[in-house]
């Protein structure tokens, strides 16, 4: 047991010693540096809470937060409803469902810059001559307001990410016995019964692990923010990671940028946690 132990400690060593130097000590650096004038050299004076209670006077930000919170919303309801859609149609018993897997899951394998380069080439060029020869006034001016800025990264990041989620649903939809539904079929349970009843408590573990993976995500987006609208028209568009961003390298305000981080950080974290906590409520319920 004792060299099981050791052995044990030895192997996780290098992991521990990885997070903390490039995760737990940055991370407390960070938050000592916000509360100073430090300028991304130095840090010269202490100046306490100055940088928190400025940050929630800045109207951009708070919009960056607002924006970013409705974002996050959608999202997670439609890629946990496309991901489980998806799932359910490659586990039927169909020729074609690992083409299908692959051909759902290769837009994830794309970078988010480049998936956001191509998607505005498609809302602005391709929307705009499907306007021109249609006469739709809908489909002009695509990424010009910040409604359809808006929905124009939500379609991005479904389209990237759905692929993903699916495979984590089909992780636990494959994992179903096949006794149970079987048995449902002979009692006559419709199919909408036997998913109400056996396929969706077996896979609320699935939703859990989505569930959280899709809300950090959407809240820490970046990449397709910044190729899609890069926050126009006006900001309005400006999601908080790209505000943080903008902050410390556009700005050169350092410290101001870690604060937002910080309550960044602990939007996420109390958000995330508390859909884990509330979600594996849920699971022993079921």
């Amino acid at each position: 047991m004792s060299n099981r132990t050791l052995s044990f400690w030895l192997f996780l060593t290098p992991v521990v010693l990885g997070l903390g130097i490039v995760v737990v000590i940055p991370f407390l650096y960070g938050l000592v540096y916000s509360f100073t004038d430090w300028n991304g050299l130095r840090a010269e004076t202490f100046i306490g809470w100055e940088n928190y209670i400025r940050l929630f006077q800045e109207d951009e930000f708070m919009q960056a937060v607002w924006f970013t919170t409705k974002f996050a919303f959608v999202v997670v309801l439609l890629l946990n409803l496309f991901g489980l859609g998806l799932a359910l149609i490659v586990t039927r018993n169909i020729k074609s469902n690992n083409l299908l897997r692959t051909v759902f899951f290769m837009p994830n394998l794309i970078g988010g810059l480049i998936l956001g380069f191509i998607w505005q080439f498609i809302f602005i060029s391709v929307f705009g001559d499907i306007g021109g020869l249609t006469g739709i006034e809908g489909f002009n001016g695509w990424l010009s307001t910040a409604n359809t800025g808006f929905w124009g990264i939500v379609i991005l990041t479904c389209w990237q990410m759905a692929g993903y989620i699916m495979i984590i649903y089909i992780a636990y939809l494959e994992n179903i016995p096949k006794d149970l539904i079987e048995a449902a079929k002979i009692d006559g349970a419709s199919p909408l019964q036997r998913f109400k009843n056996i396929t969706f408590p077996l896979v609320a573990p699935a939703f859990t692990i989505s569930m959280f993976l899709t809300l950090s995500m959407s809240f820490k987006i970046y990449d397709q923010n910044l190729s899609l609208t890069n926050g126009g028209p006006a900001s309005q568009t400006q999601m908080v990671a790209m505000d943080i961003v903008n902050t410390a390298f556009s700005d050169n305000d350092m410290a101001y940028a870690q604060a937002k981080a910080v309550i960044f950080f602990l939007i996420v974290s109390v958000v995330a946690l508390t859909q884990v906590y509330y979600n594996k409520k849920r699971e022993v319920e079921m």
